[in-house]
């Protein structure tokens, strides 16, 4: 039986988005739950699959490294079994995104990596792969919303 969000499960989640640091017990007050409550509940939405993993997003300051983005549009010459790329993807770390797409192209895939040869090399091993019929790629100039 798949678990039904209730309202400070909702809460719970709202706070973690804004701020995936906040403590037990200043979430426990914000939602007028137990810290142990909290926990019991975080874990089960992480069980669950509504609480996917925590990531961070780096800023401008101190010493973080330039990392070049790139979109790439994949082609694949069969849709609906073409999942063989998709897994082939999964393998690379510097890719950070892969949507599946509606339209003209199959794959949207997002690409991070402190060097723009990198990326090169990534765009080759893509387009090489059984299943890929076609690459389109955009690097970002900037990003401006990043959430």
């Amino acid at each position: 039986m798949k678990y039904l969000l209730d309202r400070v499960d909702e809460q719970i989640l709202s706070e973690l988005k804004t701020n995936a640091r906040i403590s037990h017990a200043d979430l426990s007050a914000k939602v007028n739950l137990s810290r142990n409550a909290v926990r019991v509940r975080i874990e089960r939405l992480e069980r669950e699959g509504f609480i996917k993993g925590y990531t961070i997003v780096t800023g401008e300051g101190g010493n973080d490294q330039h990392v070049t983005t790139a979109l790439m549009f994949v082609y694949r010459q069969d849709r609906m079994r073409g999942g063989d790329v998709i897994q082939a993807l999964r393998k690379i770390p510097e890719v950070v995104a892969c949507d599946v797409m509606t339209g003209d192209f199959d794959l949207l895939v997002r690409v991070e990596s402190p060097e723009a040869d990198r990326i090169r090399q990534i765009w080759q091993l893509i387009s090489e792969l059984p299943g890929v019929r076609d690459t389109l790629t955009a690097f970002a100039l900037s990003s401006v919303i990043r959430k």
